[in-house]
């Protein structure tokens, strides 16, 4: 008997307009780059931060999500904090940046900069 194996769920879903903007980033990437990274750093006044930077090697317990215009890797020790979360990208006059919609985030900071959980 042959058993199926079902594609695990995505960690986190991204926005047309988050995967746009990793395809811009990978389009002008350090040549050693091979996706963006996103991690929750111990930063700010609530304790976690949400940061994106190019990796040039993954980790074994990085999340792995394919976008059309380059690889989104999640670091593994970050991964619980942003399960469920959506990640987009929002530019206005003033500002520009990913956003992200988290449902295990329990409050933030004044600012917007780090979350807790």
């Amino acid at each position: 008997m042959a058993t199926t194996v079902r594609e695990r769920p995505k960690a986190l879903l991204l926005t047309s307009r988050a995967e746009a903007r990793i395809a811009e980033l990978m389009g002008k990437a350090p040549a050693d780059a091979i996706g963006v990274k996103l991690s929750t750093p111990r930063r700010g006044c609530s304790g976690l931060a949400y940061s994106v930077d190019y990796v040039a090697e993954a980790k074994p317990l990085d999340e792995r999500i394919k976008t059309p215009g380059g690889t989104l890797y999640v670091d593994g020790g970050s991964i619980l904090y942003l399960i469920g979360s959506t990640m987009d990208w929002v530019e206005d006059d003033f500002t520009a940046g990913f956003v992200f919609q988290n449902p295990n985030a329990k409050g933030s900071c004044g600012c917007g900069e780090s979350f807790t959980v």
